[in-house]
């Protein structure tokens, strides 16, 4: 992330933004600073009010309640054109008929554009994204990693201060999906806009965002860089949602709470002992115990034991994945190196870092997180 971001008056500031259709609120009183240059990604399951929220920055919705701030500017009233913003859809949307360049210069033509300086800007974002042996092409000669290329570069021609992006690479197939988002982050690092991107793959989440926006209900759960999620989630449905295998969490009680620390049981009947100390933690309370499938140590070597069953092995080259269930029949996967060569229906013995751990109240809210996990 650019670490002047923090240090700008905000480019774009959503204050108590509220959308509702018709008696149904979708979004909820959304609060959110964007600096300029800086890549947020909305991300958050189907239906949790994502590209609703990138509609009504675009000016595509009318908002409900709440203010939208441009460069200190209030546009809650102001048109979509006159936003200076432009957007790249998930369906390509390019007219059929056209070639590249005339599909690239569409917008400008309909602005009523000089001709010299249309074919000036197709040339120039042609360069940009690799498009100059392709702009007479018409899209169904094209890839369809080369029609997404045509789309951004129809939105890139316009030079706006701010990109928007809904889900853009979800009709791509897995290898173009790779390829479009390196290229995207590229065009980032080279171009410096704004950029609001939305998907629900929090692979594009981690990989593209300066700052994540994780979202669920009409709510926002958790800003952060995408690192201050995956070490420090703020609750349970954040700690599951980032990472992929999600984090595995196990029911358990808090067996003593001191100024000093918290020991929790473990589902072996083993006792850790956790750097936790907060008023709210009680002996007796029910918690859930979290931890990354990478943090698990396969092996009885020192740690918090727990016997796993493994009934699947996924053996992936340089990494394996290990799920099956522990002493209490909860679902967990390790993650081993990638000459494991466990079978299925092996007990296997697993070891626990406490100072690894996560640990979460009942109702799914985060008691600390990880201040040294991101200087590993």
């Amino acid at each position: 992330m650019n670490d002047n971001i923090k240090e700008l008056r905000p480019h774009l500031s959503l204050r108590e933004i509220v959308k509702s259709f018709g008696p149904f609120e979708v979004l909820h009183g959304i609060d959110l600073d964007i600096g300029k240059g800086e890549f947020v990604v909305l991300v958050g399951p189907s239906g949790c009010g994502k590209s609703t929220l990138l509609r009504l920055i675009s000016g595509l919705e009318e908002i409900s309640g709440g203010e939208l701030f441009l460069d200190g500017k209030r546009i809650n009233d102001t048109t979509p054109s006159q936003r200076g913003m432009a957007m790249v859809f998930q369906s390509y949307a390019l007219y059929p008929h056209m070639t590249v360049a005339q599909n690239m210069g569409f917008a400008l033509r309909m602005a009523k554009a000089p001709k010299a300086e249309i074919d000036v800007r197709v040339n120039e974002v042609a360069q940009i994204l690799q498009l100059e042996p392709l702009l007479e092409r018409k899209p169904k000669q094209l890839s369809g990693g080369q029609r997404q290329r045509v789309a951004i570069g129809r939105a890139l021609v316009r030079d706006p201060s701010v990109f928007l992006f809904d889900e853009p690479l979800s009709n791509l197939d897995a290898e173009l999906r790779v390829q479009m988002r390196v290229e995207i982050a590229r065009l980032h690092q080279k171009l410096k806009t704004t950029m609001i991107y939305v998907t629900h793959d929090q692979v594009e989440a981690m990989t593209l965002a300066d700052r994540i926006v994780v979202m669920q209900n009409g709510y926002v759960e958790q800003v952060g860089t995408p690192l201050e999620l995956y070490h420090q989630p703020a609750n349970v449905f954040v700690a599951q949602f980032i990472g992929s295998p999600k984090m595995n969490l196990m029911e358990s009680r808090v067996v003593e709470a001191s100024s000093r620390e918290t020991v929790v049981g473990l589902p072996s009947g083993q006792q850790i002992t956790l750097p936790v100390t907060r008023d709210d933690i009680r002996a007796g309370a029910p918690v859930k115990i979290g931890i990354r499938p990478e943090d698990i140590a396969v092996g009885a070597n020192g740690g918090g034991r727990i016997d796993l069953k493994v009934d699947v092995a996924e053996c992936l080259g340089g990494t394996t994945y290990l799920y099956g269930e522990n002493e209490s029949g909860e679902r967990m996967v390790v993650e081993a190196d990638g000459g494991d060569r466990t079978a299925p229906n092996t007990m296997v013995p697993l070891s626990v870092d406490p100072a690894l751990c996560h640990l979460f109240s009942e109702d799914g809210q985060s008691f600390f997180r990880l201040e040294s996990a991101l200087s590993r």
